[in-house]
């Protein structure tokens, strides 16, 4: 029988790193179609503007992550872990934070089309690279083994071969949505935050704008996941004015706050060939995200996803990427076979779920954290 707590005083810790820096969040992730576009525009100029393309994305390569780079000849489809991390503004000096937003990116030049899956901050997922077996909130994983440890634990999450990822905290987003002219939206309702009113309908945002409209959660009826919505209206819109006339005027702006707020491990080389053999593929945008259910582990409350949800995901973004669907077989799988008395059906987003010690009916108590 499995061995579940009988008491409150049982309950393990919370399983939260940082929880402080973590009450609010933001997006920061339609950076790298900007600054792959930007390099596109650069380069039709050449000379001079395509030097200081090329010096401004040097700044932001991390040769710590370095990977075989793709011919990236615009046959092969690919993705890009795009991360934003709770870093560079309002205070927030950390090296390196949580990252908020997390969201998958698949270039498919077969359907001329760019996929956007995103993944909740909240969902539960195993570190993948720690020394012990280690469950946390996905958000966390950045935090605690930096890029490399936030690509194994997502790709294990859903079966997906990630090498690629762009890193981007908040500190850029005002220059860098002030460069491309601002964003229009479209607001499904009225609400206010920080400082700003957003009056339903059709809206012009500039850059501090544009942040306070993508970081509100909590008035939200849909909570994280009407945020991810309105994230994904900035992308598009970023994405339809970044080769405007207005972009290139403000070239040194973009570049110049891409180079501060920006890691990479893609090189200059494979950002230009991007750039110029995968364009079209930015006409033709979907975007998708893991839904779960609110439980709580321990006194933290967390998104768990349903091994049909995991394996509906994980088949999207493997057939976007020309690759055929496998049955998920992971520590998400495993902990949900354990907890049969969960309800998927219920609302109660205080429903209890326990996590096992791998292999084990023993409850895992969260003790070998990491700190």
């Amino acid at each position: 029988m499995d061995n579940k707590p009988s008491s409150k005083n049982s309950i393990p810790s919370r399983v939260e790193l940082n929880k402080k820096s973590r009450k609010k969040s933001h997006p920061l992730l339609w950076i790298i179609t900007i600054i792959i576009l930007a390099i596109a525009g650069a380069a039709s100029y050449g000379g001079y503007v395509y030097f200081k393309a090329k010096q401004a994305v040097d700044q932001t390569y991390d040769p710590k992550n370095a990977v075989k780079q793709d011919n990236f000849d615009g046959k092969k489809s690919f993705a890009i872990l795009l991360l934003g991390t709770d870093t560079g503004a309002l205070g927030r000096t950390a090296v390196r934070g949580n990252t908020d937003t997390m969201i998958i990116a698949v270039v498919n030049p077969k359907n001329k089309s760019f996929n956007l899956m995103s993944i909740p901050r909240d969902t539960m997922a195993e570190m993948i690279g720690t020394d012990n077996f280690s469950v946390h909130k996905i958000n966390a994983a950045y935090n605690i083994g930096g890029a490399k440890m936030a690509l194994n634990t997502t790709s294990t999450l859903l079966n997906v071969p990630l090498k690629y990822y762009i890193e981007v905290n908040m500190g850029g987003l005002e220059k860098l949505v002030d460069g491309v002219g601002g964003v229009d939206v479209n607001n499904t309702f009225k609400f206010s935050y920080g400082g700003y009113t957003f009056n339903k309908g059709k809206l012009h945002l500039n850059g501090k704008q544009a942040l306070a409209y993508s970081r509100m959660r909590y008035d939200d009826p849909r909570g994280d996941y009407g945020r991810q919505v309105r994230q994904r209206q900035v992308i598009m819109s970023i994405l339809k004015n970044s080769m405007s006339l207005n972009t290139l005027k403000n070239l040194d702006q973009v570049l110049n706050s891409a180079s501060k707020n920006i890691r990479t491990n893609l090189t200059f080389d494979s950002m230009t060939k991007i750039a110029q053999n995968y364009r079209d593929c930015t006409n033709n945008m979907t975007s998708d995200y893991l839904h779960g259910r609110g439980a709580m582990i321990g006194d933290a409350s967390y998104q768990v996803m349903s091994n049909s949800e995991l394996q509906r995901c994980s088949n999207i973004v493997r057939k976007n990427l020309g690759l055929s669907t496998v049955n998920l077989n992971n520590n998400e799988t495993y902990q949900n076979s354990k907890n049969t008395d969960f309800d998927w059906n219920s609302g109660d987003s205080n429903q209890k779920y326990y996590v096992y010690e791998p292999n084990s009916n023993n409850w895992w108590n969260g003790d070998n954290l990491e700190s």
